[in-house]
């Protein structure tokens, strides 16, 4: 497909590095030089230097023969003017990055105006994802498919577990039918779980489940999980503030560390049940007088991922038993999977997911199609979900008959809101959604699944 991409920033140059991993032609255009220089030296990406909101500079990229335009400047209204003259340039689609608090209740009524596609704000998407982990603080991560009814959510298997020692097999009995292991990440090393696979305590597992069980999981697993009742956020971000004000309406008390006193006067005006403080976050004196060491959950979302990074070590030296939730925006360096953090989010690239789950959908036949996708395990995988819509080979055959591909599981079918964790002999008929685990990338439809 034939994408432009305007706006260079790290959210521009993370969607143009996955896009061009899927085989894309990409354009992505911006006013800094540098910055285009850097995409294009390392990605197959063509550049162009101009306003990506002016008319011409868009027909100079191609908007008039290209198959969709992702606006992701750092000025919502800019993306919007871009997405605006990119459909008067011939762009059949148009995605726009739409930040401001200001605008969220607006966007229905923007996206019908201006012809929208897609409105993102991933600071509003990271927020939902950070307030899950803080409903639950024992899991590493949770990933939701089905409009939310199902879980998968990866967990640190600790010396006393009892899953320690133990084969997948054998755990059967112990989750009865109702939950299933996915995936086993050991080091730097990952593998789809098997019946014969052995874990071993500090392997780092995902397991498929209802939403509403994932209580009892935790439970079963001897899993501290404590309800979350006071949270401490440190830096005033748009992603604290989404999240603060999802967090005051479930009732937590929520308390924010931000250095700019501009930015906490509006978030006080905004945030009427959070404390805000004045003050520099990485200053150690200051957090532990604002009771660092007796928060239940502590979020970094601080402006630089080396901040974020220490203080999140420092918050894990006070306070071992709090849930400590670290976001980073460079996936570069592999020394962050050896560093002792409890759950790491990085905000650019579930941008990056939620648009390639977009276009894999465009590509896919008419079939079926992808509702959400997720990399999982430090990319090594995907976890997506299909919707069966039409017959296919697909349909009706057991799924040990149906021949799929390695390295790929069929890990749970939603029927009708009916949740079934599937055996080889289940099959998925017309109108359910599939959730698949693989390592193999690039799937768009439900037939890829098989050989």
């Amino acid at each position: 497909m034939q994408i432009i991409i305007v706006g260079c920033g790290r959210v521009g140059r993370t969607i143009a590095t996955q896009l061009s991993k899927e085989n894309h032609n990409i354009t992505i255009i911006d006013i800094d030089t540098e910055a285009l220089q850097t995409v294009a030296g390392k990605q197959h990406v063509m550049a162009v230097h101009g306003n990506g909101a002016a008319f011409e500079t868009l027909i100079d990229a191609g908007a008039n023969e290209c198959d969709l335009l992702i606006a992701v400047t750092a000025f919502d209204e800019l993306n919007l003017y871009a997405c605006l003259m990119g459909k008067n340039a011939g762009a059949p689609r148009t995605i726009a990055r739409v930040r401001n608090p200001q605008y969220t209740k607006d966007l229905p009524r923007i996206k019908d105006e201006l012809k929208l596609t897609l409105a993102i704000n991933p600071e509003q998407t990271c927020a939902r994802e950070l307030a899950r982990l803080i409903k639950f603080p024992g899991a590493v991560e949770i990933d939701s498919f089905a409009k939310g009814m199902v879980d998968l959510i990866k967990v640190k298997i600790h010396a006393d577990s009892v899953l320690a020692d133990k084969k997948v097999v054998e755990c059967a009995g112990l989750f009865r039918g109702g939950l299933r292991i996915c995936t086993i990440e050991r080091g730097k090393q990952f593998f789809i779980a098997n019946g014969d696979f052995e874990m071993k305590a500090g392997d780092i597992i995902s397991i498929i489940s209802e939403s509403d069980s994932a209580a009892k999981l935790f439970k079963t697993l001897g899993v501290i999980n404590s309800k979350s009742r006071h949270v401490m956020i440190l830096g005033g971000s748009k992603i604290a503030y989404y999240l603060a004000s999802s967090l005051n309406e479930t009732g937590i008390k929520v308390k924010i560390i931000e250095s700019n006193r501009e930015r906490c006067e509006y978030l006080s005006e905004q945030l009427d049940d959070a404390v805000i403080i004045h003050g520099n976050a990485m200053n150690q004196e200051l957090l532990l007088s604002e009771g660092i060491e007796h928060s239940d959950s502590i979020v970094a979302l601080m402006n630089t991922d080396e901040e974020n990074i220490i203080v999140s070590l420092f918050a894990k030296d006070v306070n071992p038993d709090a849930k400590i939730i670290t976001e980073i925006d460079n996936l570069s360096f592999s020394i962050i999977d050896s560093l002792p953090l409890d759950s790491v989010i990085h905000p650019k690239h579930l941008t990056g997911q939620y648009i390639i789950q977009y276009v894999r959908a465009m590509q896919n036949s008419v079939g079926s199609n992808i509702e959400t996708l997720y990399s999982i395990c430090n990319d090594q995988a995907e976890a997506l979900e299909f919707r069966a819509k039409e017959e296919s080979m697909a349909i009706g055959v057991p799924l040990a008959m149906l021949g799929l591909k390695d390295d790929l599981q069929v890990v749970c079918i939603n029927r009708d809101g009916n949740i079934i964790i599937p055996s080889g002999k289940d099959t998925i008929e017309l109108g359910d959604t599939v959730i698949i685990i693989t390592k193999h990338k690039g799937l768009s439809d439900l037939k890829d699944i098989l050989r």
